[in-house]
């Protein structure tokens, strides 16, 4: 019986490493959509149906600032470090996809509104910000980490 416990408390210990493949939950690379080069790890985070998305680390030359601060954002993320910045919000799923929410550009400091959905059996994740309507904004792909 004690065997049998700790396998269990084994295998509870290491379940979280293993991501949901059918979730958006999990570490992803996002990859910038002009230059191709890796920009930051996002944690994307799911409470009560809604999912949320803080960067992790930034992919900066070493010449750059490696904690820079978000100087072009407004309201409370004025001037705030970037990382561990929350950029993706109150996404819920609605069918295949999570969809109205919103995505903050650290870049440009405007927040746009998102939709994302998972695609290669749940090993990437395409974002989309836009305004207004969808077929006016960008897509990113992100790679799962994790």
């Amino acid at each position: 019986m004690k065997y049998l416990a700790l396998i269990a408390a084994a295998a509870l210990s290491i379940a979280p490493a293993f991501a949901d493949p059918g979730s958006p939950a999990g570490l992803w690379k996002n990859i910038d959509d002009e230059t191709g080069k890796p920009k930051a790890l996002i944690r994307i985070s799911e409470s009560n149906g809604v999912l949320t998305g803080q960067i992790e680390k930034l992919f900066r030359d070493a010449n750059e600032e490696q904690n820079p601060k978000c100087d072009k954002c407004e309201g409370a993320r004025k001037d705030q470090p970037i990382l561990g910045m929350t950029i993706l919000s109150n996404l819920k799923k609605d069918g295949d996809e999570y969809s109205g929410g919103e995505i903050l550009d650290p870049n440009n400091g405007k927040v746009y509104k998102s939709k994302l959905h998972l695609t290669d059996g749940g090993k990437k994740l395409s974002v989309r910000g836009y305004i207004g309507v969808p077929m006016l904004g960008r897509s990113q792909t992100w790679l799962r980490q994790d």
